[in-house]
């Protein structure tokens, strides 16, 4: 017989997570009413909400919000993107790479969302010189930003919330899931060059005239505020620098400074929020500005849902699962296809942050109660699959539907399952490839 109590966290987990997939509600919205449902009935008391409330996720989220807002507004993000089309010279198949290359590297260092929102009008001015069918350079920028993001420890939300939890490093990110990204992405690209080889290809004299074009762009009168755009590229080097010795900074600093104690380390949400102070500070720029273009709801999200994932830990239920899992998997191997292929395949059809936060505390059952299974290697299989299974449908990641958007208003229709014909391939290739090299590594 299911004790009341746990009936009551499954239904309320279930109905806020068949909101958020339903989106008549905002998800923030539903989460948050979620998360005050279990306080109001007591399986999440409210002096202990605190205890659920990953605030390293958030403050990291926060603080590289602000930098890319502050960034953004010195038309960094445009000179890249105008730099990159003239680097192709005037060839579609090297702006679909070029473009996809930026896009990836950039969604490893900045929110995906946020890298999309900035590169895809410039994208679809550049189709549009070139007299091309936009669709394969927009769903290229999509695979492209989903791939990067797993890069790096906050290239995607799942990757940061992973971390903060497991007390991963950003170089432990990046010298793990860095490689699995940089093989995906050459394998996403021969897929497109090879299925849309016929779209964009051109003759000579076309590529000259596109090439010309091109040219014509002035990538200088992008930049809106030189002194901030310089600004901006110095604080983004040093939070990248940061992010690369957060890990053991006090021994660095031990030999400037004596008395700095070298076992001193930083989190990655004091990382960005150092950043985010240093760019205010030395860029002078209102605050109310950039505090007004904070993703307050996408913070406030994140806040329900762990504390809606906190109301299933207190009633046992992510115990019970770690168990039944733990009775049918023997090894460390079995576990990470298992964790690899669920997360991928349920990211495909919901929001990937809910699915990690449910089975983040999963996993720590799974290593607090198995003498067989490590679990270090599980959390790279997580990251694996929440980051690639959101290329899997058009809803299954945030930038797919801000590409769609973007796309749909400027009358370029891509359907579901126009999506889903891609999509799928490359949730399964990326997906296969990057869980082999991970058995390769553990």
């Amino acid at each position: 017989m299911i004790p009341i109590e746990t009936l009551v966290a499954i239904v309320i987990f279930l109905l806020t997570y068949a909101l958020i997939i339903d989106e008549r509600i905002h998800r923030a919205v539903a989460a948050m009413a979620g998360a005050a449902l279990l306080v109001f009935v007591g399986i999440v008391p409210w002096d202990s909400i605190l205890e659920h409330i990953d605030f390293g996720t958030i403050f990291l989220l926060m603080g590289m919000m602000i930098i890319v807002n502050v960034a953004g507004n010195s038309g960094l993000f445009e000179y890249l993107a105008i730099r990159t089309a003239k680097a192709a010279h005037g060839s579609p198949f090297m702006v679909l790479i070029l473009f996809s290359i930026v896009t990836a590297v950039t969604s490893a260092f900045l929110d995906n969302v946020t890298t999309v929102l900035l590169l895809t009008p410039m994208l679809l001015y550049i189709a549009k010189v070139m007299d091309l069918n936009p669709v394969p350079f927009l769903l290229a920028e999509i695979m492209a930003s989903n791939v990067g993001g797993m890069a790096t420890l906050i290239g995607d939300p799942p990757n940061i919330m992973i971390a903060s939890s497991a007390k991963l490093t950003f170089n432990e990110f990046l010298f793990t899931m860095g490689p699995i990204a940089l093989v995906d992405l050459v394998l996403v690209l021969i897929i497109f060059v090879f299925m849309y080889r016929k779209q964009m290809h051109v003759d000579e004299n076309e590529r000259a005239a596109i090439k010309k074009t091109i040219d014509s762009l002035d990538e200088r009168a992008a930049i809106q505020d030189i002194r901030l755009f310089k600004k901006s590229i110095i604080t983004l080097l040093i939070v990248i620098c940061l992010f690369f010795v957060h890990s053991n900074i006090g021994e660095y600093l031990h030999y400037i400074i004596p008395f700095v104690d070298p076992s001193m380390t930083l989190e990655p949400a004091e990382v960005a929020l150092i950043g985010a102070a240093l760019i205010l500070f030395w860029s002078r720029t209102a605050p109310e500005m950039i505090f007004e273009k904070i993703e307050w709801p996408a913070l406030f999200f994140f806040g329900g849902l762990f504390v809606l994932v906190g109301g299933l830990v207190n009633t046992g239920v992510i115990a019970d699962i770690a168990q039944f899992v733990i009775a049918n998997v023997n090894t460390t191997g079995e576990a990470m296809f298992v964790i690899a292929w669920f997360s991928a395949i349920a990211s495909a059809i919901v929001d990937n942050i809910p699915l990690t936060a449910a089975l983040i505390p999963l996993i720590h059952d799974i290593g607090a109660t198995s003498t067989t299974i490590d679990i270090y290697p599980l959390w790279w299989a997580l990251s694996l699959g929440a980051c690639l299974g959101g290329n899997g449908t058009a809803i299954a990641a945030s930038a797919n539907v801000v590409v769609l958007g973007i796309g749909d208003r400027e009358g370029i229709k891509i359907t579901f399952v126009d999506f889903l014909k891609v999509g799928l391939l490359i949730l399964f290739v990326t997906v296969a490839v990057g869980l082999g090299i991970l058995y390769l590594i553990f």
